[in-house]
């Protein structure tokens, strides 16, 4: 079909396009005026997403924002906030609004229930795609009921959010208050538990017994490793006092040895000397003989006994050296059954550590739930509050006569062409070549 086909068609089917097109704009125009007016009252909200959280101190993430403001979307149109609307405004308790739920839905189901689907169904929410607002719109037909609904769902909105935060608090606030008893139960049988072991032990300090003991047996190994020294040193002073006295150290180093060496010394010169003038025979010299025999015997004695005194020094130090083994030996023993009272006084006491890292976790948390579930504040608030409107959304006279026209034209013109398509007519030359395929010789004008 050509464009001049096109118009011949509707030249010639102009009357029913007109007809099609006035009655639909005659329709849209009446119903505009007929239909009940609908005004549409706006509340926004802010949730403010950005400020940190007034228990944890966390902020929110930029990537679950979007995320966010969907569920918070989701509260604002549930069935929950919804039905504290209804019971905000007194629906449920209003006799006209009882006597029409009675009538529409013969007195069956809940009131509230009822009232609220009717409201969720001429509200509409929108989140804003680069901010935090949400929009909330309510279309009803009384103005000041409109923008009174629109600031309810705002409200209870508000207060559902508080709920939802508050709420599970209060729940863990609760359960962590029957753990934390139950934890302080088991604290404080561990604590006792330890002090009744350190009583039965006699332990006033684990710790400071333990080093006590252990310092003690240092002492007396250092003291046993002290006398196996002077038990070696004296044995071996010992044999060399016994093997040959004159070579004695000990015997060697006593002055009284010094000494009577010395007068025998004296004493022999003496006697030397004597025998050369008075004669081995001399009364003299036989006296100072005498008194040489004398000093060499005391010197032999005295050498004898400082001998024998070395050997009870050896048999002294072995005596002190056994003594002090057994002193290290009873030490260690008791060093071991400290060292045992230390392990299990160790184990008690990290029974105690843990009861009461667990015990302080869980009263921590049930301070902060606790905490929480006291909490007012709400990261959600009114931005701009919903007022009457003065003018009505719905239905719009110049809007709907405008789209009349244009859709009226289309619908008429499309009426022209399904009619025409029904029972084709010949209205140019071109439809005589197209029905019959032979060429057109002449055309007889009016």
């Amino acid at each position: 079909m050509s464009f001049q086909q096109f118009l011949l068609i509707l030249k010639a089917r102009w009357k029913v396009i007109l007809s099609v097109f006035s009655g639909v704009v005659v329709v849209a125009v009446t119903l505009s005026l007929v239909l009940p007016k609908q005004y549409l009252a706006t509340t926004t909200v802010l949730v403010d997403v950005k400020s940190s959280d007034p228990i944890y101190g966390a902020f929110m993430q930029s990537q679950m924002l979007p995320g966010y403001m969907a569920t918070q979307v989701d509260v604002i149109t549930s069935d929950r906030v919804a039905q504290k609307v209804v019971r905000m405004l007194g629906l449920d308790k209003d006799p006209g609004a009882l006597e029409q739920w009675r009538t529409e839905a013969d007195g069956e189901g809940n009131p509230v229930t009822y009232f609220a689907d009717a409201l969720q169904k001429k509200l509409d929410v929108k989140p804003s795609k680069e901010s935090s607002v949400i929009t909330i719109n309510y279309t009803g037909l009384d103005p000041k009921f409109a923008a009174t609904v629109a600031n309810a769902f705002a409200k209870a909105y508000i207060e559902t959010d508080l709920e939802l935060k508050v709420d599970p608090a209060r729940e863990y606030a609760s359960w962590f208050g029957a753990r934390t008893q139950q934890l302080r139960n088991q604290l404080e049988a561990a604590q006792q538990k330890l002090s009744a072991f350190q009583r039965e032990k006699g332990i006033v300090g684990n710790d400071d017994h333990f080093d006590i003991e252990t310092a003690r047996l240092t002492e007396l190994s250092t003291q046993l490793a002290i006398a196996q020294a002077q038990r070696a040193d004296s044995s071996s002073r010992q044999r060399q006092a016994a093997g040959n006295m004159e070579t004695s150290a000990d015997v060697l180093a006593n002055p009284v040895i010094q000494a009577l060496r010395a007068d025998v010394v004296r004493q022999e010169a003496k006697l030397k000397e004597m025998s050369g003038q008075l004669g081995v025979n001399h009364p003299q010299y036989l006296r100072t003989q005498g008194e040489l025999e004398m000093l060499k015997s005391k010197l032999s004695s005295e050498m004898r006994q400082i001998a024998s005194s070395v050997g009870s020094s050896s048999v002294a130090s072995s005596q002190r050296e056994a003594e002090i083994r057994a002193a290290v030996d009873a030490q260690k023993q008791r060093v071991l059954a400290s060292k045992a009272l230390h392990d299990q006084i160790s184990v008690l006491q990290k029974d105690v550590e843990n009861a009461q890292k667990a015990y302080d976790m869980v009263g921590q948390r049930l301070s902060q739930t606790r905490l929480e579930s006291q909490t007012q504040q709400t990261n959600v608030s009114v931005l701009t509050a919903a007022e009457p409107p003065v003018k009505h959304a719905s239905p719009k006279l110049l809007l709907n006569t405008v789209l009349a026209v244009f859709l009226g034209s289309l619908l008429g013109i499309a009426t022209a062409l399904v009619l025409e398509m029904n029972n084709r007519r010949i209205r140019s030359a071109e439809d005589l070549t197209d029905a019959l395929g032979v060429p057109v010789l002449a055309i007889l004008t009016r």
